[in-house]
């Protein structure tokens, strides 16, 4: 668990990045902070690791206050995923991802073992591990970050922006990759992102902020969905704009019916109920390949 009480952090030059912000995210889930530029949602998440200090207040993980800890020590303890991966360049992919282990004084064979087997947990193939990061592709970079940030077990994993340098393509299969993970090891994950999308698509629970660190609403990801905090809320979301209102639409020509939004592109099909489904109720599936959307 972690634990924000009172946290406030101002710069230098005078700007209030966080203003008062307290808030506990809980253990074992995936917490996404979302919001503009400049809404402090980076400055929280690189205060948990001690590459921020706050100005004033104080964070706990498992109720001990992190200023009372070591900063090496606490930040090898906690993963961390930065968007352009930071991979050392001049190391290939198996030392990259056993760095860590390393640094806490595993032997260095038995830190590449376990680097082969998170490169199989990541979803890569172990004949890149000899490769140097330049040689592969920027999908395949976050990968090798994610499998780095897992090398010492952590129970916190710190992600920046992961996946906002890769195509849509790629990025929503690095978003797949990561639940699946999550569903797998159980980690308590802080997500900073700018795309309300992304956060739905990973959160148990969502964060809004506005400028200065202040929360317009929080919740899961159906909550904030189903009774939006105010405007700003609404607007942030889509609801505004009836982006997120899906209605069935049987259209001439199609065989299933379609579930479209309102400005009436397809959001998937709704097909008959497989006579097997014990459920008996209709499933929704995506779209065919080369439709609007």
């Amino acid at each position: 668990m972690i634990e924000f009480r009172s946290v406030t952090k101002q710069f230098p030059d005078g700007t209030v990045a966080v203003d008062d912000f307290s808030f506990v995210l809980p253990a074992r889930q995936a917490t996404v902070l979302v919001g503009s530029s400049g809404c402090g949602k980076t400055t929280l998440l690189r205060m948990i690791n001690r590459m921020i200090e706050p100005t004033s207040g104080q964070i706990l993980i498992d109720g001990v206050d992190i200023a009372t800890k070591n900063k090496v020590e606490l930040r090898r303890s906690i993963g961390y995923v930065l968007q352009a991966a930071g991979l050392l360049p001049h190391r290939r992919v198996i030392d990259n991802v056993a760095t860590v282990p390393v640094l806490k004084g595993v032997p260095k064979a038995q830190a590449r073992a376990s680097a082969l087997e998170l490169l199989d947990k990541v979803g890569l193939d172990r004949s890149l591990a000899r490769r140097y990061p330049g040689q592969l592709s920027g999908g395949q970079q976050q990968r090798v970050g994610v499998a780095r940030a897992l090398a010492s077990d952590p129970n916190i994993l710190l992600m920046d922006e992961p996946f906002g340098a890769v195509d849509p393509i790629v990025r929503a299969d690095l978003q797949n990759e990561l639940n699946r993970l999550q569903q797998e090891l159980g980690k308590t994950i802080v997500f900073v992102t700018h795309d309300i999308d992304e956060a739905f698509a990973l959160a148990d629970q969502v964060i809004i902020f506005r400028k200065g660190g202040i929360i317009a609403q929080a919740g899961t990801p159906a909550q904030i969905l189903a009774n939006p905090a105010d405007a700003f809320v609404e607007t942030f979301i889509g609801a505004d704009k009836g982006k997120r209102r899906l209605h069935l639409q049987k259209r001439r020509g199609d065989e299933a019916t379609l579930l479209v939004d309102d400005d009436g592109r397809p959001a998937g099909v709704l097909a008959p109920s497989d006579p097997e489904d014990l459920t008996g109720t209709d499933r929704a599936r995506p779209p065919k390949a080369g439709t609007a959307r």
